[in-house]
C-alpha cells in the first residue's frame, strides 16, 4: 500500500472518530438530572418562606428557582403576567425545557393560571401545598371587608367559592398534579367560617382538583406545611416518580 493512501486512510479513521464522539451524549451531572423547579410562595408572603423547601429540593439534585412576588398588590392575573412568567424565562430561558412546580397557597392557583392560558411555558410535576382550588368559604365571608383586603390585596379576593370566582373557573389540572394539604389549624376564628375539617384557611375538600395524580393529608397548618420535614420529602418523592409515597 502506497504512503499516500496509508495517509489518506488515517486522515479518514481520525475524521470517523470526531465525528461519532460529537455525536455522544454529553455526561450529565448528577446536581442537573433531577431537573428544573420553581417554587411560588403563598398570599402575603415571600419567597424567605419556601427557603427551606428550596434548600431540601437543591440537595436532591434540582435546579431551583426560587420566585419572589408582591402577592398583596395585583389581580392573579397581573400577578402572573407580569412578574411570574418573566421570572420563570429569566431563570430558565429555554422554552422547551420541562420545569417542575413546587407551590404555597396560592401559588397553586398561578400555576393553573399560566396553564390556562397555555402560556410558553412547558409545565411538568407540580406539587401544591395546600391550595385553595376550590377557594376558601373564608373569602365568602370576609372579603368585603376593608381590613380583608388591605391585608390580602386583590388577589386575596379572587379566592372565594362561588363559580365565577377564579379558582373555580380555571378547570381541571391539565399536568401531572400532587396536592398535599393540612387538617390542623392554629386560626381558630376562620376555622369557624369553614365547613369540614381545614387548615385554618382551607378546607381539606377544597384544596383537591380535578385531574389530579395524587392525594396526601399531613398533620400541619397552612402557614407551616412547605417547612416540615415530611412534605418536604413526600414533595421530592412526587417530582421523581408521579405520585406519593404511602
Amino acid at each position: 500500500m502506497l504512503k499516500s493512501e496509508c495517509y489518506l486512510i488515517r486522515k479518514v479513521l481520525m475524521a470517523l472518530c470526531l465525528v461519532m464522539m460529537s455525536t455522544m451524549p454529553p455526561n450529565v451531572v448528577s446536581h442537573e438530572s433531577a431537573g428544573n423547579v420553581v417554587l411560588l410562595h403563598g398570599l402575603a408572603r415571600t419567597a424567605d418562606s419556601m427557603n427551606s423547601m428550596e434548600k431540601q429540593l437543591s440537595k436532591a439534585g434540582y435546579r431551583v428557582c426560587n420566585i419572589d412576588y408582591p402577592s398583596r398588590k395585583h389581580r392573579i392575573e397581573q400577578l402572573t403576567h407580569n412578574f411570574v412568567i418573566p421570572e420563570i424565562q429569566k431563570c430558565f430561558a429555554d422554552p422547551l425545557i420541562s420545569i417542575h412546580f413546587v407551590t404555597h397557597s396560592l401559588g397553586g392557583i398561578i400555576v393553573r393560571q399560566i396553564a390556562a392560558e397555555n402560556q410558553q411555558i412547558n409545565i411538568g410535576r407540580v406539587v401544591m401545598l395546600s391550595p385553595p382550588n376550590q377557594g376558601s368559604e373564608a373569602v365568602d365571608k370576609l372579603g368585603t371587608w376593608g381590613l380583608f383586603e388591605w391585608i390580602n390585596g386583590p388577589a386575596g379576593k379572587q379566592l372565594g367559592t362561588t363559580e365565577n370566582a377564579l379558582p373555580r373557573q380555571l378547570g381541571p389540572a391539565t399536568f401531572e398534579l400532587g396536592v398535599i394539604t393540612g387538617n390542623r389549624s392554629i386560626n381558630l376564628i376562620l376555622s369557624t367560617l369553614i365547613p369540614g375539617p381545614d387548615d385554618g384557611k382551607v378546607s381539606i375538600e377544597n384544596s383537591k382538583l380535578d385531574g389530579m395524580q395524587d392525594f396526601l393529608l399531613v398533620e400541619q397548618a397552612h402557614p407551616f406545611i412547605m417547612g416540615n420535614a415530611l412534605v418536604q420529602s413526600q414533595t421530592i418523592h412526587f417530582l421523581k416518580n408521579g405520585y406519593f409515597q404511602k
